[in-house]
């Protein structure tokens, strides 16, 4: 069975090619997510090097400790391990295993319903992984994330500026009033907008429908917008400013 394995994972052809930054240890394990995925008709993962170096640092800990466990005493919880290594989030999970070889790790993560599951979550979009071995033992970290952009205030604005032209509002311009005014929760700063929108979203391909629905050019014929950080959350924040 494990040398039927072992044939299987080096067959694998992924949709998604194991980034240069994946060592020996981490690229078949990252190929075995993309084919369990493709096979169940996911999307392939995309590698995420701020989440390898989060779950790095993770399986250092685990390896030096000699022990599985999601956070040690001491230890930032995981959204917090991913921030600080640079990583734009949203969704967050993460599998932990430990053993004497590294496709026997994939088996383990399989033949468990809530690693499993993470593996195939539909939700995610990307994954960082890291390897680690202490003496005979292989202790791994698969970080998983639906990743966001990260894009600047003003490139957030430009993005709903075209959201808006699509839906028929033309006229609409970014300001400084409207930023302040992302940072409410009631009210707004400067001239006196018919309606205020706020929304919160995980990316910004497409407006939310509830907004969508309020967007009607015969009723407000200019807009301002402004972005702001989301209260430390992952995801963007815009506040919409409709006059008449």
């Amino acid at each position: 069975m494990l040398v039927l394995l072992l044939l299987l994972l080096a067959s694998i052809t992924s949709a998604v090619p194991a980034p240069p930054q994946a060592g020996a240890q981490e690229s078949p394990l990252f190929d075995a997510i993309n084919h369990e995925r493709t096979s169940a008709g996911l999307p392939a993962l995309q590698w995420d090097a701020a989440l390898a170096a989060t779950a790095r640092q993770h399986a250092q800990l685990m390896a030096k400790q000699h022990t599985l466990s999601h956070q040690f005493p001491g230890e930032l919880s995981l959204e917090d391990r991913a921030a600080q290594s640079g990583a734009h989030f949203t969704v967050l999970s993460e599998n932990i295993a430990q053993g004497p070889t590294v496709v026997g790790l994939h088996t383990q993560w399989m033949n468990s319903p809530p690693h499993r599951a993470n593996i195939l979550d539909k939700e995610v979009n990307s994954v960082g992984i890291a390897v680690v071995q202490s003496g005979n033992e292989f202790f791994a970290v698969e970080d998983f994330s639906y990743a966001v952009a990260d894009l600047s205030l003003a490139d957030q604005e430009k993005q709903v500026i075209a959201l808006l032209a699509a839906r028929g509002l033309h006229q609409v311009t970014a300001t400084p009033e409207a930023r302040k005014t992302c940072t409410w929760d009631h009210g707004s700063v400067g001239p006196k907008p018919l309606l205020v929108l706020h929304f919160e979203a995980p990316d910004l391909k497409q407006l939310p429908p509830v907004v969508a629905q309020k967007i009607q050019p015969d009723k407000y014929h200019s807009a301002t917008i402004g972005a702001c950080d989301p209260a430390g959350a992952p995801g963007f924040r815009i506040a919409i400013l409709l006059f008449p």
